[in-house]
């Protein structure tokens, strides 16, 4: 019995050992409770309908981009390769950035394409001091560019443990291109992701880690910042004007029976990051898919959602055009391509039935 619990001490010295060694989190509160829009929004599966665009030739397309004049659809995958798929159907290499760290793509006014580059994007400007984590970018009419560093702890490749850890350190950041710096628009964001401009460019949207926030850039409120949607049913990501005036917000299912589990306290947290083996077992924890689509005033309208991630799983954007919705995910080789129209459709047939 005195050589087991000899044996038991020293499992439990080495274990604390390494954890102190190893460990790369310092969580310093528990994580945020599970927001119950999970009852006003009920897990659906109107998202296993899609179409398969890519498929095989895609390797994890992060954000998606559709051009408003030919209908061409736009991603970065972990190749390097920004991709564009031509009206036809046709797929080509269309620009190489290299790395596999890209993530958001969007429009600029010169006809070039931003690219966020998560691995690149080390320094900007003294002000802005560094960027570890560029992870979404838009440009407004006058040129300047407001970008999301996800994170100043972590970088791309281990971008669970900063919500493992939550100690919210993103940022939203502005990019003056008449003086050529960037500066800080909000930080304490937790792992910020998605940035949108309204129509009118009176705010600017940058969502974190259950809720959007919308900081002012007109009007009597110039400068404040304020929550534009929360009581997701998920974690938002990237978020989309669509041609109907209605924001498209892609909700990240980051949780899961156990993980809500382990991360009540701060030791299996520490615990579960010191080992990477156990965090990727975590991580596959994670599945479903859900999107949702928000109104100006950020109310939200509708949430359609693959609840098994059967079809598509960890939908990282959402983007509408023409009345279709194209979904990116670092967790498939295609981009997924919904009619809205047919969405309508399953649902009338399944009050009808």
């Amino acid at each position: 019995m005195a050589q087991q619990l000899g044996l038991l001490a020293a499992v439990f010295v080495s274990l604390a050992v390494h954890v102190a060694l190893h460990c790369p989190i310092q969580p310093l509160a528990p994580p945020p409770a599970r927001p119950p829009a999970a009852a006003r929004f009920p897990p659906n599966n109107l998202l296993q309908n899609l179409e398969k665009l890519g498929e095989g030739m895609l390797s994890a397309p992060e954000d998606v981009y559709v051009d408003d004049a030919g209908g061409e659809v736009f991603t970065a995958t972990r190749d390097g390769w920004v991709r564009r798929m031509q009206a036809n159907g046709s797929w080509e290499r269309w620009g190489l950035v290299g790395g596999t760290g890209l993530l958001g793509v969007a429009p600029s006014a010169d006809g070039a394409m931003l690219v966020c580059d998560a691995d690149k994007c080390k320094s900007v400007t003294a002000t802005a001091n560094s960027l570890l984590f560029a992870d979404a970018a838009i440009e407004a009419s006058d040129g300047t560019v407001y970008f999301s560093d996800a994170s100043t702890r972590f970088s791309f490749d281990n971008w669970f443990l900063d919500f493992f850890e939550y100690r919210f350190t993103g940022r939203l950041l502005k990019y003056d291109p008449r003086t050529g710096e960037a500066s800080v628009v909000l930080d304490g964001l937790g792992f910020a992701n998605g940035v949108a401009l309204p129509p009118d460019e009176a705010f600017v949207v940058v969502c974190e880690t259950m809720r959007c926030l919308r900081v002012w850039l007109k009007g009597e409120k110039a400068g404040e910042a304020e929550i534009f949607v929360d009581n997701l049913p998920g974690n938002p990501d990237n978020i989309r004007l669509g041609s109907d005036g209605h924001f498209w917000i892609a909700l990240l299912q980051v949780r899961s029976p156990w993980l809500d589990l382990i991360s009540r306290w701060s030791l299996t947290r520490r615990v579960i990051a010191s080992f990477p083996a156990l965090v990727e077992r975590t991580k596959a924890t994670l599945k479903g898919a859900v999107v949702a689509q928000v109104s100006l005033n950020g109310e939200i309208v509708r949430v359609l959602g693959d609840s098994e991630g059967k079809v598509i799983n960890m939908v990282t954007s959402v983007t509408e055009f023409n009345g279709d919705l194209f979904l990116g995910s670092l967790a498939t080789n295609f981009i997924g391509k919904l009619s809205l129209a047919k969405v309508a459709q399953d649902q009338e047939d399944a009050v009808s039935s």
